[in-house]
């Protein structure tokens, strides 16, 4: 079974709107044969990384850049994970009050430099979500979740 890893750092109800349908789009039961795990960006470990077959980050962008949490999570796995997680699929959400360029340069270029392989495109919200973007985000947990099936 492969396992999707969802790391995110969740502090408000904007947050934590997109977390619960990027969690409700990866769980979905057609989508058959993915464990997902969800750990929130402080308490993820390279053991839960090294374990997954592909990851989903979801962050708010605070003062132009992604979460100080997202940061120290990234800090943490990039060299325990360097080498034996390359070409794994990975998908992401940012939100921010009126920008999100800053958090979204961040994680671009970290999982760039993991060798991660982009499995869907980035969704970003700002201001308050509506339905289009609580729909993205449904969208891109079953996007990356049903890649891992293949």
């Amino acid at each position: 079974m492969a396992t999707l890893l969802i790391v995110h750092h969740t502090p408000s109800p904007n947050c934590q709107a997109l977390f619960e349908a990027v969690v409700s789009g990866a769980t979905t039961p057609d989508i058959e044969g993915v464990h997902v795990v969800r750990r929130a960006a402080l308490s993820a470990t390279a053991s839960d990384v090294l374990a997954a077959d592909g990851y989903l980050l979801g962050t708010p962008a605070n003062l132009g850049y992604m979460s100080g949490a997202l940061k120290h999570f990234f800090d943490q796995v990039y060299y325990p994970c360097l080498d034996e997680t390359r070409g794994r699929p990975f998908g992401y959400y940012v939100h921010g009050g009126n920008d999100v360029t800053g958090a979204v340069r961040g994680i671009e270029s970290l999982t760039t430099g993991l060798g991660w392989r982009r499995a869907a495109d980035a969704v970003t919200v700002t201001g308050e979500p509506g339905k289009a973007d609580t729909e993205a985000c449904w969208e891109l947990g079953a996007t990356v979740a049903a890649g891992l099936t293949a």
